[in-house]
């Protein structure tokens, strides 16, 4: 069948998507065939669409979404026409209809709706792996998380309270502020008037973080060593602007034996049974109120350049949804 999907022939500026039409085959085996209700943005949409991480073209864009299962594929025996599910990370989401294979679909639980499911799969993963798994958050720690404000800083905030830690975030203008200590930080730190490592020494008595959770990359790496309190972690998950400098092993033994480390989301749940382990996780606190989801945009698929140039601006807070 025909549906509507976005794709790009070159990577770079937003403009590069074109909304298409495109022939949709039947599901093969170990495929289904779903109607999408609600798609999700995550930063790795930007950089696979700017050319950050380089993709084989033409090629579809967006990972993660939640529909309805319309048709199953050969082999394909836990799941029926019907089912509401949700998927991340299987590139192609930008998309109405489209096959995705089975073995990265998750039910969508009873009592959360469509929207919060892909508004929450990628973004809580990405949190539950960051701090349960790369590095085991405990009661009582403080932990300093970047980018406070947006999806995945919302739900790291909760995450991080509901664990007993002690989370203080980063993020930019006083509205933001506000919005990460709604959101389970017990401070706040705006990057554009603060200093901060400087306040980070202040509110932890000079001892340091004992982990620091950084997506921004270069322009934080200096302020987020000098963050952390000796055998502290630095968990380099993101590069919004560019990539962090090389780290001289020399480094890390005079900032006091630190620990630094690169992990990716990809890598935490290839394999089946660790998918399910994190999206059970995610789901789990979710569905207790642990978490909430706050859903600050709905955007028409039409419009996916335009939320694009905002998202990439930093002009949006909270989590995004694409409706198809």
């Amino acid at each position: 069948m025909k549906t509507t999907a976005v794709l790009i022939s070159e990577q770079g500026p937003a403009d590069v998507m074109e909304l298409t039409e495109v022939e949709v085959a039947p599901p093969g085996p170990g495929e289904v065939f779903i109607e999408q209700t609600a798609i999700g943005l995550n930063y790795m949409d930007v950089y696979q669409r700017s050319g950050h991480y380089p993709l084989a073209l033409p090629s579809g864009l967006g990972l993660e979404a939640s529909g309805v299962v319309l048709e199953v594929g050969e082999g394909v025996s836990d799941l029926a026409k019907g089912d509401r599910v949700v998927y991340g990370p299987v590139l192609g989401a930008y998309a109405r209809h489209r096959n995705v294979p089975a073995a990265r679909l998750i039910k969508i639980p009873d009592g959360i709706d469509d929207e919060t499911a892909a508004a929450v799969m990628m973004k809580g993963m990405t949190v539950e792996y960051l701090m349960c798994r790369a590095y085991p958050v405990k009661p009582g720690e403080d932990v300093l998380f970047y980018a406070a404000s947006g999806g995945v800083g919302h739900i790291a905030g909760q995450w991080g309270r509901h664990i007993g830690a002690r989370m203080i975030g980063v993020t930019s203008g006083p509205d933001n502020v506000r919005h990460a200590i709604e959101n389970g930080y017990a401070d706040a730190i705006d990057r554009k008037s603060e200093d901060i490592a400087g306040r980070v020494r202040e509110l932890t008595n000079d001892r340091g973080v004992s982990v620091v959770f950084d997506s921004v990359g270069k322009a934080t790496f200096e302020a987020s060593i000098d963050s952390l309190a000796p055998r502290g972690y630095f968990m380099s998950f993101g590069s919004t602007t560019g990539e962090a400098p090389p780290v001289p092993p020399s480094l890390l033994q005079h900032k006091g034996s630190l620990y630094f480390c690169r992990p990716t989301l990809a890598n935490y749940v290839s394999a089946r049974d660790d998918l399910v382990h994190s999206a059970s996780k995610v789901f789990e606190l979710v569905g207790s109120g642990a978490i909430k989801v706050e859903i600050t945009q709905r955007r028409p698929l039409s419009e996916i350049v335009d939320v694009h140039k905002a998202f990439e601006a930093g002009e949006t807070t909270g989590s995004t949804i694409i409706v198809p």
